[in-house]
């Protein structure tokens, strides 16, 4: 069956070249299905650098194959396939040579797979894939000896798949065993023999008991009817992404695409946009346009009349984050309140992104809350987790007052007093021993140093008033704290 496949479709070849299916980007991503072999023709890396080059080289097994110059990004292709059942799953990705289906190919194709992924996670896969977060759970970059390289057993000389070994030469992987509804992305990529820029042809045909037992459902053909493929999410400044209808369904039926987009994706439609290429079948969609786009197909046969992609394709570019400048940080307590004892504060980012925090140098966290601050100048970090970019660290003060201080001469927390004080309308404050006796009347500037009369205080708690003015829509309202903090030696 796989013979006659291949001489069927190395017979139409020519037909299929110049339609040939291909993103170089693996936000663009090709839904494919297992019912028929797919003819590729690759050229060039992209409009992006799908992998971060800082951790590429730690990412599986990319530029760890036997070349250790192999290029991740030459004449590269993604598709994105979704689990229609369960079972076993593999493909065969064959060379194919570049002229009149004649001569020897002149490219050697290699690949990484990557999932399984959840559609309804709200993850950015193409992010998690770029920074090494996702790691290849199939890949080959060995040098291949014969035309094929894939995953199962390769049809040319039998080889069965086994574990990537470095150095291995063994072009084929272990089979998938997947779940219905699990996501996965393939990457395909020749990997060191042309650099002229000529494209490149291959075939990919998917294999596997699951795909034996019904090609129409082991992958979900719906994905691929869904011809836009996944949603996108982008950042402000990215290249331009272009959609093509020429995945669709209607094949070589199309006759005139019109293209139509909801900004704000609430269920109206906004725009008509004119769509570039043959049938106006593309859509370049710029930065920052967010939206759901949507391609209605008008076919020759007109049967159906039109192919509509109903659920459109949702792109949203996000930027770096952004504190909000008319409350950037909001501080919900400080010890300086009665309860609770202790300073929280929440930051306010604007736009929608899908964001984490850090602050003083800690652990990311995806709350904007953070509990129990410590009193004075901190700094926070706030790193968009869909590969958009990190802020430098940002100051911000948390008016509140140390519980302890340690006047040892040592340099760090020899003096007492409320952290922020300059910042408020006509501060005091005032230190007391434990029997009520005035110690050390306090201003905004200066600390209390831990003497009386020249002589060392012991180390025990102190009691202290804190006065100040805070203006409440005009007039000004006298606020009092009074509690204690600890002197250590």
């Amino acid at each position: 069956m796989r013979v006659l496949l291949c001489l069927f479709c190395c017979l139409f070849l020519f037909i299929w070249e110049s339609k040939a299916q291909n993103s170089p980007d693996c936000r663009t991503a090709i839904p494919v299905c297992a019912d028929m072999p797919i003819m590729g023709l690759a050229d060039g890396g992209g409009d992006i650098d799908d992998f971060d080059p800082e951790v590429v080289r730690q990412t599986g097994c990319l530029e760890k194959g036997s070349v250790s110059s192999a290029n991740i990004e030459n004449n590269t292709s993604w598709y994105v396939f979704r689990a229609g059942t369960g079972g076993q799953v593999g493909f065969d990705i064959e060379a194919l040579p570049t002229s009149g289906g004649m001569g020897t190919p002149s490219a050697e194709w290699d690949f990484a797979v990557y999932g399984p992924y959840d559609q309804m996670s709200g993850q950015n896969f193409c992010t998690i894939i770029g920074d090494g977060s996702s790691e290849p759970i199939r890949c080959n970059y060995e040098v291949n000896n014969t035309r094929f390289t894939g995953i199962g057993v390769n049809p040319e000389n039998g080889q069965e798949g086994a574990p990537f070994l470095v150095g291995s030469q063994n072009t084929y992987d272990e089979w998938l065993d997947v779940q219905p509804g699990e996501i996965y992305y393939i990457l395909i990529n020749n990997f060191n023999t042309n650099f002229d820029g000529d494209p490149e042809p291959y075939m990919l045909t998917f294999t596997g008991n699951s795909v034996e037992d019904d090609q129409n459902t082991a992958l979900d053909c719906t994905l691929r009817d869904e011809f836009l493929g996944l949603d996108i999410i982008a950042c402000e400044g990215d290249p331009d992404i272009t959609l093509s209808a020429l995945n669709s369904p209607a094949g070589s039926d199309i006759a005139n695409v019109e293209w139509t987009v909801d900004y704000e994706d609430d269920g109206t439609v906004d725009a008509t946009l004119a769509g570039t290429g043959t049938f106006g079948a593309e859509l370049i969609v710029t930065s920052p346009n967010s939206g759901r786009y949507f391609a209605t197909i008008t076919t020759v046969s007109g049967t159906p009349p039109t192919v509509a992609d109903d659920g459109g394709i949702l792109i949203t570019f996000f930027g770096v984050p952004v504190l909000d400048p008319a409350n950037p940080v909001e501080i919900l307590d400080t010890n300086l309140s009665i309860d609770p004892d202790e300073n929280n504060v929440q930051f306010n980012v604007l736009g929608d992104g899908d964001y984490e925090y850090a602050i003083n140098g800690g652990a990311f966290q995806d709350d904007p809350i953070f509990m129990d601050i410590p009193p004075g100048i901190n700094t926070v970090i706030i790193n968009d987790k869909n590969g958009c970019g990190t802020t430098e660290p940002i100051e911000f003060l948390v008016v509140a007052y140390p519980k302890f201080f340690t006047p040892n001469a040592d340099g760090i927390n020899d003096s007492w007093n409320v952290r922020g004080i300059e910042t408020l309308t006509n501060p005091l404050v005032f230190v007391f021993d434990r029997y009520g006796k005035l110690l050390k009347q306090l201003g905004a500037a200066g600390g209390w140093d831990g003497t009386f009369n020249g002589r060392q205080m012991p180390s025990t708690d102190y009691w202290f008033r804190f006065e100040y003015e805070e203006d409440d829509v005009g007039v000004l309202v006298a606020k009092t704290r009074k509690t204690h903090f600890a002197l250590k030696r």
